[in-house]
């Protein structure tokens, strides 16, 4: 098990004490009024941990706490991990990132593009250029989510068994040449939208390494970055370490249990989803963001070179645009002005057009149970933020962290 702790005082890694506090006294509100089950927070500044807070409960009900070692699930949180994979393997020259993506997964060949008409009559013409290996990486390929419910072809992907999960018993191979079937919502390249792009690159990864997404996962990163709490399920003596999976009630910004989509993290999955698989830990993802921040390398292991982690970490949408204009809205609530997307990641063009306090080149995701992590390259900060409530739309936990992260800081 990864070891998690706090490295250094705040004064030494050039933040005001004080003022860190804040963030503990911020967050805490969220479990006090019951917005939030609980809570784990981790800030570290050039590679040391400055702030490691726990609050809160995993488990409600039966009134376990969050503890360092607790087990999250990670969902998105997942997408930046299976792109590092994939561009292990570009670095070995598997692929390029111009390949069409049938050249790996042949239902892809000849897609359609959804042109007019609801999601039981649809009409749809010939994709002007095939879906490529670079469209997978920047969600511009015209796949889509069940769960987005904001279009005609999302419709189609619910029908098909996709919404927060897959058709029983399916696994990576016949998701993916069940999506090829279903048109796409735009030209591939034309528009950015959240999408099961991911997994579909996790199925390039498995046809090109010969290996299945979780092996790949446990040969080439987690066992040689020792993150060993990280999987597509929990084993079964470490169940009691899961935290509990609550959603906002109707109504009411009060958590509340949902089992049903919790328990699915229980068992292995037919469907490795290299979209949003992942159960992991604070101290497990906390080393994937530090050999991310020393630019692919970390005591002494390299996954990738210096040269692609920056070329990933910058924004690859057309002309510079930010999402807010290049992109569909992934949630109402969700600005992403100054926000670009690079392979893998949003990524900072602009703080002062994203409102929010941050610096030029940080790159950052989250997952649907309102996890989030980010790096800040010109700051040498990463920071960790985990909980269990989907989705992540409920509040406003991103912006705010960072906020209170970048106050704190004084040197």
């Amino acid at each position: 098990m990864a070891d998690l702790k706090q490295e250094i005082d705040a004064k030494e890694a050039g933040f005001d004490q004080a003022r860190l506090d804040r963030i503990n006294g911020h967050f805490a509100r969220y479990v006090d009024d019951g917005r939030l089950p609980g809570w784990l927070i981790v800030v570290s500044r050039a590679g040391r941990v400055v702030l490691l807070e726990t609050y809160g409960q995993r488990d409600v009900e039966a009134q376990a706490p969050v503890q360092v070692d607790t087990l999250f699930r990670i969902y998105s949180m997942t997408k930046p991990i299976t792109s590092v994979a994939a561009m292990m393997l570009y670095e070995e020259g598997a692929f390029e990132l111009k390949d069409p993506v049938a050249k790996f997964i042949p239902a892809f060949e000849n897609m359609r593009v959804y042109k007019a008409g609801s999601a039981l009559n649809a009409a749809t013409e010939p994709a002007t250029e095939p879906v490529r290996i670079w469209h997978l990486m920047t969600h511009t390929s015209g796949l889509t989510y069940g769960f987005l419910h904001a279009h005609p072809v999302d419709a189609m992907y619910r029908a098909a068994g996709f919404e927060w999960g897959s058709p029983e018993g399916a696994d990576l191979a016949a998701c993916c040449d069940k999506w090829a079937e279903i048109p796409l919502l735009f030209q591939p390249g034309t528009e950015w939208n959240y999408s099961v792009s991911t997994d579909v690159l996790g199925r390039v990864v498995e046809v090109v390494s010969g290996m299945t997404l979780d092996r790949f996962f446990s040969e080439r990163i987690f066992g040689p970055l020792g993150m060993s709490d990280s999987a597509f399920s929990v084993k079964e003596d470490e169940t009691d370490r899961l935290a509990a999976l609550y959603i906002p009630t109707p109504g009411s910004q009060k958590a509340m249990r949902n089992d049903v989509m919790g328990n699915l993290a229980l068992s292995p999955p037919a469907y490795l989803s290299g979209g949003g698989g992942l159960v992991s830990t604070a101290a497990d993802y906390h080393r994937f963001t530090q050999m991310l921040l020393n630019r692919g390398e970390l005591d002494g292991v390299r996954l990738l070179g210096t040269r692609t982690v920056r070329y990933m970490t910058r924004n690859h949408l057309p002309g510079g645009v930010d999402l807010e204009q290049f992109g569909r809205p992934l949630f109402s609530e969700t600005s992403f002005d100054g926000t670009g997307f690079g392979l893998g990641f949003s990524v900072v063009d602009d703080p002062v057009k994203a409102k929010v306090l941050s610096s030029k080149g940080e790159f950052a995701w989250g997952g649907a149970a309102s996890t989030a992590f980010w790096i800040d390259p010109a700051e040498e900060i990463t920071v960790l933020f985990l909980t269990q409530l989907p989705p992540s739309s409920t509040h406003p936990l991103r912006s705010q962290l960072k906020q209170m992260v970048y106050q704190a800081l004084v040197d």
